[in-house]
């Protein structure tokens, strides 16, 4: 047995077994068919005989665990995948074991994407503004959502295999294509102006921190609005000069990108501890950054020497350079600025250090207008509110109007970055183990460098240092710098690295992103952005990436483009919560995270929390990038590629359809709801073809009413030899379906004979009480053929079922005489002729017909009958007065139809249908029964044509019987007829149960004369004119018809008379559908009523109600 188990595993588990060769999908679950030969070699002697039929689909354990371990991580549809399945040497290459592990490949990462440029421009600026407890609340709520949406993204990743593709994968798989496209461009756009948020941070470090001389527009001398527009200018300029050169270093060698990565990492490290070191030496050893105050304004330091307004130079009193900016010269009495003269020169230390206690002053908010005083708080300052604002460029000034929500907005994007270990899943040893301990370890790391980072400051630097955004009070250096160790150019280059790394890491890694979305084919329009060079790498995504990157350039401010990439990634990790939230919730069986510490709660919560920022932040920004995420949802729904990816989303609709398909179960609908849920039922021809195409043609022009849906189709034979049949059958179905714009659902179903399985749909078809409630089918077409009957036998038991089934059935003749769904009606009328009351059905259904694009323009006109002792005038006023309340438009008629005798060509069609089945019966028996049957009629015939034979008796207890059965038996049909049996002429017919020879013998002759001729036997149709005439010259006959079947032919004849009189040309009939008979007998002779009725009309839709109201005037 070991050896067994060893040589299996030896042969099937190795690298070059067959069962592993090509994998159907990308997965290692499915094997490749291979030949028979090679199957019985392949797992011959190795006790698997009685499985070898099944290893296509059900592969061997041993196979199964070589594939598992084989897996390669690779991005899906990536060029490196697609070598690996058709190259083994490639394939050995990408099965290596990736050796990062949680430090190197995650942790880190994190670190480098959520430690940058906020948090050296702007900390210092958040904290002053906000204060310490503002501040505080801003960073708690930020780094409490990444937390959660970390737990939320670390059960999703460790549910499987994450392949490279982040968040995107992990949203797209768990929430289906149309939520994970949107959110996938989501965050790429986040990604794309992250980067130009990193590009516009590293220009504004060079330009205003390192060499404030290489501007293009000269900043000197300006002031107010011309200073802003020339400093917004020199960032467009060095930014889209940046932005060029960092887009070919990513197009000639990312691998460089990869490799400086490091040292980015340790620019950042290094500037932190730096600032810590700072910190710590305050408290012992500030460092000496004096601010110059007038009154208690800022004043900005390049404007003075010395702050002072005047100095003693031996005895004499020399004014300053800072007189000479105030004064309109340097003598002593010159004329100065009222504000300057009134107040004092006072110098205080920027940085107190963590023990002067200057947090008390740093606690609350401080909010400012734009060019506003940059003031220190508890100096008194005089000032006359009357006097004009002078000389206000020479004082530091609030560049921006701030406020609590705008803070959020900036701050937000300091903490992303959490998916950069998901990102890099493909290149993980252990994934599932690094990816939840790396990413929140991180999170952890930044969030306590964050808020130690807001206590820090508000203890050590005093707020109008922390308020000067850049650092014009003290001579032009970095704020943070300022309180750096050992020098403040530690930070200032140690920022300027870190934000130039960070903004060739996004350019590296968005258009990759987008190139997984493309490859991915959700977004059709995209698909072209999935080529790249032969290497893989993403050329035209790049060039698009590099294209949108420069529109957060060319916005040039950091302040406006941070809330911009807020939203985009707060709406990713809104739906990486939801998604979490909703597999947890829904409880799918394929649900089973690795990682045990999440909670349903903890991701709604996380959801909540990002969709408050997302309004915090700016809400008409929430509201573009929500209409953004929709618009591409929609796009992806209706134009994009059909994916079944196992997602959250089908486990939603599934949840929603079991509730609604529970409340479907308390009762039925109320009149007001019902609408027609139709059962379509088709037909195939011998290529599982449909038949009658405008059946669904008409279908779709009723639904208006909306509903449900159903195609049907029979195939004829068992289930185990005919589903390819079957599966044929449907898609043709469905690819009608489509073409028509039909949205339903199809169902063939397998049976024995078509009658048993038109009988399973009807009874089967639809689920709880979300079922059909009418059926429709097309009218048999030349049931009159022999070989046609039994399509006609089918459709009366259709007519049966329906009844008995309370269904309603709409019956369309001349279907090909339909219009298409293309065809309009510019004119013409849509006829009901309403003869009995079927519970609405005849009035509804012109209304929904008339909502369609084909039939609008049609006009409803609607007919009923009168009778001798009916009150026509009351009767219109009635009917008018009921449309009326039924909300209906519709030209209203009576028609008065009198009592006739009936006519010789009423009895000549009656007797001509009695004897067709008659003949129609006879060819149903056996061969034996069958040749006794023409036996005895020949007999019978012969004798009764000269004289009465008393050996006819045989034949006339024959007949008799039959007369019998079909008297006795019809009797109820009465009930069903199509005018009211008390308005039927009066007609005493002769009992048929007692005929007389002379009776019976041109009867005879007739039924001898089609049996004896094998032509009329196969078309009993063709009916000998001769014969008829001379048949009918005998009047007798008549009386022995079955006066039951004469008084229904006489009303049909009268009926379509006067329909075809009124609506000849009418582009639709609509007409009550008379019942079936009760009894086998009499099919053949309802058909022929069926034909009568509607002969002569062009398109008819015969309707039969289901028993129950379907239209009332109550609202």
């Amino acid at each position: 047995m070991l050896n067994n188990l060893t040589e299996c595993e030896e042969g099937d588990g190795g690298p070059n077994s067959q069962g592993d060769a090509a994998s159907k999908e990308s997965s290692p679950f499915i094997n490749s068919s291979t030949s028979d030969v090679e199957k019985s070699q392949q797992y011959d002697g190795k006790n698997m005989a009685l499985f070898e039929e099944e290893m296509d689909t059900s592969p061997m354990v041993s196979s199964l665990l070589s594939s598992l371990a084989n897996y390669s991580n690779l991005t899906q549809g990536s060029k490196e995948h697609e070598e690996a399945e058709n190259n083994e040497e490639a394939r050995k290459k990408t099965v290596q074991a990736p050796r990062m592990g949680t430090i190197m490949g995650v942790y880190l990462p994190c670190m480098q994407n959520i430690l940058g440029v906020i948090l050296f421009l702007r900390m210092t600026w958040l904290v002053g503004v906000g204060g310490v407890l503002g501040t505080f609340l801003i960073v708690f709520m930020c780094c409490s959502t990444t937390m959660l949406t970390a737990i939320s993204m670390s059960a999703i990743a460790t549910n499987g295999v994450v392949p490279a593709g982040g968040s995107y994968y992990m949203i797209s798989r768990s929430l289906g294509p149309e939520f994970g496209g949107a959110v996938g461009i989501c965050f790429y756009l986040g990604t794309t102006f992250a980067g130009a948020m990193y590009i516009l941070g590293c220009i504004e470090i060079l330009l205003i921190y390192i060499v404030p001389a290489a501007a293009v527009f000269k900043m000197e001398g300006l002031e107010g609005a011309e200073a802003e527009a020339a400093l917004l200018n020199n960032m467009r300029v060095y930014g889209t000069i940046v932005l060029s050169f960092m887009a070919v270093v990513v197009f000639v060698g990312v691998k460089y990108v990869n490799k400086l990565a490091l040292v980015f990492l340790a620019c950042v490290v290094l500037s932190i501890l730096a600032v810590y070191a700072g910190v710590i030496k305050t408290s012992f050893d500030p460092p000496d950054f004096p601010v110059c105050l007038l009154g208690n304004r800022t004043l900005m330091s390049k404007f003075f020497d010395v702050c002072a307004k005047t100095v003693q130079q031996g005895n004499a009193t020399v004014t300053t350079k800072l007189w000479r900016v105030f004064c309109d010269s340097e003598f002593l009495n010159a004329t100065c600025d009222e504000y300057f003269t009134n107040n004092n020169i006072s110098q205080i230390q920027g940085i107190p250090g963590v023990t002067s206690g200057i947090m008390a002053e740093n606690l609350f908010s401080t909010f400012m207008e734009k060019n506003s005083f940059l003031e220190k708080q508890g100096l008194s300052a005089v000032l006359d509110p009357d006097s004009a604002r002078t000389n206000s460029n020479r004082y530091v000034l609030a560049d921006i109007t701030s406020f609590f929500t705008l803070l959020v907005g900036i701050y937000f994007p300091s903490v992303t970055g959490i998916m950069a270990g998901s990102n890099r899943s493909g290149d993980l040893q252990d994934a599932q183990k690094s990816i939840p301990v790396g990413t929140i370890l991180a999170i952890a790391t930044t969030s306590f460098i964050y808020m130690s980072s807001v206590f820090l400051f508000g203890a050590c630097v005093d707020g109008v240092v922390l308020r000067d955004k850049f650092g014009e009070g003290v001579n032009g250096n970095l704020v943070i710098g300022t309180l750096a160790w050992p020098s403040p150019w530690v930070i200032v280059f140690g920022s300027f690295f870190s934000t130039c790394g960070a903004g060739l890491q996004s350019l590296t890694g968005a258009p990759r992103l987008l190139q997984a979305i493309a490859r991915d084919g959700i977004i059709p329009f995209l698909r072209v952005f999935g080529h790249g060079k032969a290497n893989g790498e993403p050329t035209w995504a790049l060039l698009l990436t590099a294209c949108i990157c420069e529109i957060g350039i060319l916005i040039a401010s950091l302040d406006a483009v941070a809330p911009i990439l807020s939203m985009f990634f707060l709406m990713c990790y809104m739906f990486v919560n939801l998604a979490c939230a909703l597999q947890t919730l829904l409880r799918t069986p394929n649900w089973r995270p690795r990682f045990k510490f999440y909670h349903w709660a903890l991701s709604l919560l996380g959801m909540s929390l990002c969709l408050t920022l997302m309004f915090l932040c700016s809400w008409y920004y929430a509201i573009v990038a929500m209409v953004i995420a929709g618009c591409i949802y929609k796009y992806i729904e209706f134009c994009g590629a059909e994916k079944e990816w196992g997602d959250g989303i089908r486990g939603i609709s599934l949840s929603a359809a079991r509730f609604a398909l529970m409340r479907l179960e308390e009762g039925p609908p109320h009149t007001k709801n019902w609408r027609p849920q139709i059962l379509v039922l088709m037909g195939l021809d011998g290529e599982q073809n449909v038949e009658h195409p405008r059946l669904l043609s008409l279908t779709n022009q009723l639904k208006a009413g909306k509903g449900l849906t159903i195609v049907g189709a029979c195939v004829e034979g068992t289930y185990l030899n005919n589903q390819p049949l079957a599966q044929k059958a449907d898609q043709s179905l469905r690819k009608l379906m489509d073409s028509e714009k039909v949205k339903g659902f199809s169902q063939v179903v397998i049976s024995s004979n078509l009658r048993d399985a038109t009988s399973h749909l009807i009874q089967a078809g639809g689920l709880g009480g979300l079922r059909h409630n009418a059926v429709l089918i097309s009218y048999p077409k030349n049931w009159k053929q022999a070989e046609e009957h039994h399509k006609c036998r089918n459709f009366i038991e259709v007519v049966r079922e329906t009844t008995a089934a309370s269904l309603a059935l709409m019956v369309p003749k001349n279907i090909a005489a339909y219009p298409s769904n293309g065809e309009r009606f510019t004119e013409g009328h849509i006829d009901v002729w309403w003869i009995v009351h079927d519970g609405g059905m005849l009035m509804l259904l012109p209304f929904l017909l008339r909502q369609h694009k084909v039939w609008r323009k049609c006009k409803m006109r609607i007919f009923t009958v009168a009778q001798m002792d009916d009150n026509s005038i009351q009767m219109k006023k009635d009917l008018m007065t009921f449309l009326y309340h039924l909300r209906l438009d519709a030209e209203v008629e009576v028609v008065e139809m009198h009592d006739s005798d009936i006519s010789a060509y009423t009895y000549e069609k009656t007797l001509v249908m009695e004897q067709r089945s008659k003949i129609l019966k006879e060819m149903h028996l056996t061969k034996n029964e069958r040749e006794r049957e023409i036996q005895s009629i020949t007999d019978v015939s012969r004798g009764s044509i000269r004289r009465k034979n008393p050996s006819n008796l045989h034949a006339q207890r024959s007949i008799t019987e039959e007369s019998v059965a079909e008297g006795g038996e019809e009797k109820p049909e009465e009930e069903v007829q199509l005018i009211q049996g008390q308005n039927a002429t009066p007609t005493s017919p002769t009992s048929p149960t007692s005929p007389t020879p002379e009776a019976i013998s041109p009867d005879e002759d007739l039924q001898m004369s089609w049996t004896d001729d094998t032509e009329k036997i196969n078309n009993p149709a063709v009916v000998n004119p001769e014969t008829v005439k001379d048949m009918f010259n005998m009047k007798p006959e008549w009386e022995n018809l079955n006066q039951t079947n004469v008084r229904r032919m006489h009303h049909a004849q009268k009926l379509n008379e006067v329909i075809v009189k009124k609506s000849q040309d009418a582009k639709l009939v609509l007409l009550n559908m008379p019942g079936p008979p009760r009894n086998r007998t009499g099919e053949e002779n309802y058909m022929e009523f069926l034909e009568v009725l509607t002969d002569g009309l062009n398109r008819v839709l015969l309707v039969r109600g289901g028993g129950r109201e379907v239209i009332t005037i109550y609202s």
